[in-house]
């Protein structure tokens, strides 16, 4: 049906609390990328939220809708709630700039929802008004110890020293499929990474399922010397021979 004519219950706890699960997957010409992985982080997820979900019937779900989207680029929104409800949503991709600026932002991740991707998106969708707020286009998230950590919606990576680095997940990131990906097909690293780091970064990128790799221009008004710059021209590349190889029909 058409997005405008579903509906869901006003007493659902996934819309009065934020309580469910989500994820989001590129569709490339009507073929969806990674969807065995984002359905088994949201197993993961539903899990640690001791939340029912039936990863079969969610994948019925996203192919039914798929395939009746025919051959079309898009984003393949799932939502499980608390509620019991299922939903899954055809969105036209974003467009997104060539270049990015970041601001930091102060950020506590909150521990017990380590790892999980929930519905529970507030903290990070006002982070990114605040860095709009300062001018920048995304918010780079910091603790409050002045250890860097992801975007709102993104996995982070810079350059130092002629090295890519990403923070650790011991930081408490999310495990973004993304960030799987660059690690296996580049040679970055995890590397702790402070503000104090940040003047010194050469390059830097934002990577998501959505964005695939984005470099970024500045953080907190200072410019990266090259965006986008070869290491990360070098990722992008990289990243989208991996897509292609994996949606390439099999012999």
């Amino acid at each position: 049906m058409d997005a405008a004519d579903a509906q869901i219950s006003v007493l659902d706890d996934g819309l009065l609390r934020g309580d469910g699960v989500f994820e989001v997957v590129r569709v490339y010409a009507g073929r969806p990328f990674a969807l065995a992985e984002h359905l088994d982080r949201m197993t993961r997820s539903a899990a640690s939220l001791r939340l029912p979900f039936d990863a079969d019937v969610v994948r019925a779900d996203a192919t039914a809708l798929v395939e009746a989207g025919g051959a079309i680029d898009a984003c393949l929104r799932l939502v499980v709630t608390r509620g019991g409800r299922r939903i899954a949503l055809l969105e036209a991709p974003k467009v997104f700039p060539e270049t990015i600026a970041l601001q930091t932002v102060t950020y506590a991740p909150t521990r017990i929802l380590d790892g999980v991707k929930s519905l529970s998106y507030g903290a990070n969708m006002l982070s990114t008004r605040l860095a709009k707020e300062a001018g920048a286009d995304e918010a780079l998230l910091v603790t409050p110890h002045g250890r860097v950590l992801e975007g709102a919606t993104t996995s982070f990576f810079c350059v130092i020293d002629g090295e890519l680095c990403t923070p650790p997940l011991s930081d408490r990131i999310l495990d973004s499929i993304s960030r799987r990906i660059l690690l296996a097909c580049t040679d970055a690293r995890e590397r702790v990474t402070t503000l104090d780091d940040l003047t010194t970064v050469s390059e830097a990128f934002l990577a998501s399922s959505l964005r695939e790799v984005q470099p970024v221009r500045c953080i907190d008004g200072r410019a990266i010397p090259a965006a986008p710059g070869p290491v990360s021209t070098a990722a992008a590349e990289a990243v989208r021979e991996h897509i292609e190889a994996a949606l390439a029909p099999h012999a």
